[in-house]
């Protein structure tokens, strides 16, 4: 989210289009987090890794909780195309908001210290992507537990791409009925179900999954795979719709411990 603010003209440039979509106006009712920035940062092996944790847990995070009470995840990747890999996640209730909270970050003294500090020397990292997600209608709130796990949770984050808008709206109809339920009698309940406003592989139902550890997700997953309903869902949705998913990419995170939804 900070990144976003050093070179606006990128984002700035489709802001007419999003203007024109309703997406810098404020949260919908009811509901508090409308988006999520997600960053992801490639890294060498090295110091990189250590340094980058310790800006997130003792500079970004400090200052995060005094502009921002919205969700705040850090992971890191355990198997993903590239590793190391360290990811944020930023809930916000609107787009302009992201300008304001960035502005507020390098307002703030200590953050402006600890981000120059980040970036004196050796370079922080290898590379870096920004996606901006929009929560879908059937998304939840992400509520930090009031006693967060003694082991960091393994998260799964899955992106479903379709070839045409047509083929995600059979996608998200899909979700949004008969799929969500048979996930949670699987062990399967997503932290957010989102979509794609600027990032690769559009249209796409992107979706992230907490488990308390590896065994859980593959018992998890066994079950939805075996469910006699899934089985006779998907077929249906394959008969009238087709294949409605083109890509499916997914990678494995472990929580950090300073996450504070770990």
């Amino acid at each position: 989210m900070w990144r976003m603010i050093l070179d606006r003209r990128g984002f700035l440039s489709a802001m007419p289009a999003l203007l024109a979509s309703g997406a810098v106006s404020g949260a919908e009712a009811g509901r508090k987090t409308r988006f999520y920035v997600l960053e992801q940062f490639q890294l060498e092996q090295g110091p990189q890794t250590s340094r980058i944790h310790d800006f997130f847990a003792k500079g970004l995070l400090p200052a995060l909780d005094r502009v921002h009470p919205g969700a705040k995840i850090f992971l890191e990747a355990v198997a993903a195309p590239h590793l190391p890999t360290v990811t944020s996640i930023i809930g916000v209730e609107s787009v302009s908001q992201i300008w304001e909270i960035s502005r507020q970050l390098f307002a703030d003294k200590e953050f402006s210290h600890a981000f120059d500090e980040w970036e004196s020397g050796a370079e922080p990292y290898a590379t870096s992507s920004a996606t901006l997600l929009e929560a879908t209608a059937y998304s939840p709130e992400i509520v930090p537990p009031e006693k967060p796990p003694e082991t960091p949770r393994i998260f799964e984050l899955r992106t479903y791409h379709s070839p045409t808008v047509r083929q995600h709206k059979a996608l998200d109809a899909r979700f949004s009925d008969a799929e969500i339920k048979i996930f949670h009698r699987s062990g399967v309940h997503p932290a957010f179900y989102t979509s794609t406003v600027f990032g690769a592989n559009r249209p796409n139902l992107t979706y992230l999954i907490p488990f308390d550890n590896l065994a859980a997700r593959e018992k998890a997953w066994s079950a939805f795979g075996a469910d006699e309903e899934w089985v006779r869902v998907r077929k249906a949705s394959v008969e009238r719709d087709g294949q409605i998913t083109a890509v499916i990419d997914l990678s494995l995170h472990r929580a950090t411990a300073y996450s504070p939804v770990r």
